[in-house]
C-alpha cells in the first residue's frame, strides 16, 4: 500500500495522503480523487453486471419483422411471457412491410420474421408456429351465406377487402384467384382489421382471414365465414413459421425466446382466448 501511495504522489507531484498524520487524512488533492471514485465505482460495478449479462446472453436486443398483419393478436400476450422471464431484452419491431423480408432477415435487418411462406436461404431456419385456416368472410345478409358450394367464380363478382400489401401474398390471391387465373372485380385495401370486418359487415365486399381473427366477430355476430373448399376439401389450409438466423440460436435470451415459441405452437389457444 505504502508503495503504492508513492507511485500516486509521484505522478500527480504531491501527497495524496498525509502519512505522518494520526489518523492517516487524505490531501485536497486526495478527497478529489476519493470524491472521483465514488462516483466511478458504481458505474463500473454497474458495467462488470451488464457485462457479465451480456456473456451469459442475458441481454440483447430482438427485432421482429411479419408478412402477417393480424398476428399481433397472438405475438403481444406471446412477448408478455417472454419478458417475465428475460426483462432484460429490447423488443422492437421493423417498420413496415418489406418487399424482401426474407433477404433482409438473412443479412441481419431484423432478427425473427412471421411468414407463412418460408424460402430456402443460407443460414436462416424456420420454425413452425402453428397451422391455421384462412377463411372467407361475409356479412351475415350476403347471398353466398346461403349458397351451398361457393366458386371463384362466384367471387370473381366481389370486391375484395384486404391489406395493403403485395397481391402474390395474400393467401385467397395466391392459392384461389391467380391459379384460376382469375380476378375479383375490385380490391379495396385497409391496415386496420377492425375496419375490414367494419366494411365487409356492411355489405361493401368479402374478404379472406385467418380463423383465429374472424372467430372473434363471428362470435359477436357481426360477420359469418365460410371454409374456401373450392380450393381444397380441408379449405385453405397454411402453416405459420418463424424465420430466424441460425447463428443466433446460440444467444442464450434468442434461444430463451424460440423455446416460448415451441411451447406457445403446442397450446397457442390459451394465449388469446
Amino acid at each position: 500500500m505504502s508503495h503504492q501511495l508513492k507511485e500516486l504522489d509521484q505522478f500527480f507531484g504531491t501527497e495524496v495522503v498525509y502519512r505522518r498524520t494520526r489518523p492517516v487524512s487524505f490531501s485536497h488533492v486526495g478527497q478529489r480523487l476519493l470524491k472521483l471514485a465514488d462516483e466511478i465505482l458504481p458505474q463500473v460495478q454497474i458495467a462488470h453486471t451488464d457485462i457479465a449479462r451480456i456473456v451469459h446472453g442475458q441481454t440483447g436486443r430482438i427485432t421482429f419483422s411479419s408478412e402477417c398483419h393480424s398476428c399481433f393478436d397472438w405475438l403481444m400476450p406471446l412477448l408478455n411471457q417472454y419478458r417475465l422471464q428475460y426483462p432484460d431484452v429490447d423488443l422492437d419491431f421493423a417498420a413496415g412491410f418489406e418487399s424482401n423480408p426474407h433477404e433482409l432477415l438473412q443479412i441481419g435487418e431484423f432478427d425473427l420474421l412471421i411468414t407463412a411462406d418460408p424460402i430456402a436461404l443460407k443460414g436462416v431456419a424456420y420454425f413452425p408456429i402453428f397451422e391455421y385456416e384462412s377463411r372467407l368472410v361475409l356479412s351475415t345478409t350476403h347471398f353466398l351465406a346461403r349458397v351451398p358450394s361457393i366458386t371463384v367464380q362466384d367471387l370473381a363478382e366481389e370486391t375484395l377487402i384486404t391489406y395493403p400489401v403485395d397481391r402474390h401474398r395474400l393467401d385467397i390471391m395466391a392459392r384461389l384467384f391467380l391459379p384460376a387465373n382469375v380476378q375479383p372485380k375490385h380490391i379495396r385495401t385497409t391496415d386496420l382489421t377492425q375496419m375490414l370486418i367494419q366494411l365487409v359487415a356492411s355489405g361493401r365486399g368479402i374478404a379472406a382471414l385467418p380463423d383465429w381473427v374472424v372467430n372473434e366477430f363471428e362470435q359477436k355476430g357481426w360477420v359469418i365465414s365460410r371454409r374456401l373448399d373450392c380450393v381444397a376439401p380441408e379449405g385453405l389450409r397454411r402453416t405459420l413459421y418463424a424465420g430466424y438466423r441460425v447463428e443466433d440460436q446460440e444467444k442464450d435470451y434468442f434461444d430463451g425466446f424460440l423455446k416460448q415459441l415451441n411451447k406457445f405452437s403446442k397450446s397457442r389457444g390459451s394465449f388469446y382466448h
